[in-house]
């Protein structure tokens, strides 16, 4: 199999998680789904963004579908969900690692990292912090949350802000967090290490049914992005195996 296969406008990295985590030494990851498909077709900041980034993992189960139906198929889906805790799990004995979470409502990081750090046996958390709505628009706050991140002695940041603004977020303040060797975009991640959200049991998420378990659990934050959006998806999936898709230019 290929390191890389395209997917509509972007290649995704075809790797097992065994082989992501013994890989993973450095640089940005993004995991896209449906939903950051159909947005990277119309939105060309976050296409510079993700462009920016050095590891695209796939992080549904329908993107793998996907990519089985267009004939590159992928060894397995890896979703923020997935990784984070391979990742921990797999460092939990290695002190060079030391994570930061930034992302969720107030507390939810630093719950996240409480439950982190007592799943792992020791700090590898090292510190967290849940920045205030739209923080990303004002550039005195993002000065100081690169300073709370530079000043904790993590070398791993984790960013669950959401797409496309926790991508566009690093990709435009990654050259100031000078002691992060690697960027993790991991959407509703943190949350679900908070317990603050439940994640779907296995199986749904096997199935591919993931999107429908978020949707009844939150369905008035989340039905025009999955009811309305994301059925677009599909529609291009099958124009690019008819060879009609055409990529943006813009």
């Amino acid at each position: 199999m290929t390191r890389r296969v395209r997917i509509l406008n972007i290649e995704v990295d075809n790797f097992s998680m065994e082989e992501f985590l013994s890989e993973l030494d450095e640089g940005f990851v993004v995991t896209p789904n449906a939903d950051h498909m159909v947005m990277l077709q119309r939105d060309p900041v976050f296409r510079a963004a993700y462009a920016s980034a050095d590891y695209r993992t796939v992080d549904s189960q329908i993107v793998a579908w996907a990519c089985r139906f267009l004939g590159t198929p992928v060894k397995q889906k890896i979703s923020g969900s997935d990784l984070l805790p391979a990742y921990y799990n797999y460092h939990r004995d290695n002190e060079d690692i030391r994570i930061f979470l930034l992302g969720g409502a107030n507390g939810v990081a630093r719950k996240a990292a409480e439950n982190i750090n007592r799943r792992v046996g020791r700090n590898i958390v090292v510190g967290h912090h849940s920045p205030s709505m739209g923080f990303e628009k004002d550039p005195q706050e993002c000065s100081d949350v690169i300073d709370i991140v530079n000043s904790s002695g993590a070398n791993v940041l984790v960013v669950g802000l959401g797409a496309p603004k926790q991508e566009i977020w690093i990709a435009k303040h990654r050259s100031r967090l000078t002691p992060i060797k690697i960027f993790l975009a991991l959407g509703a991640t943190i949350d679900f290490e908070a317990g603050n959200v439940k994640r779907a049991p296995a199986w749904i998420s096997k199935c591919g049914c993931e999107w429908l378990y978020r949707l009844s659990r939150e369905p008035g934050r989340l039905w025009r992005r999955y009811l309305q959006r994301d059925i677009l998806f599909p529609i291009l999936v099958i124009r690019q195996k008819l060879g009609l898709y055409t990529p943006p230019t813009e």
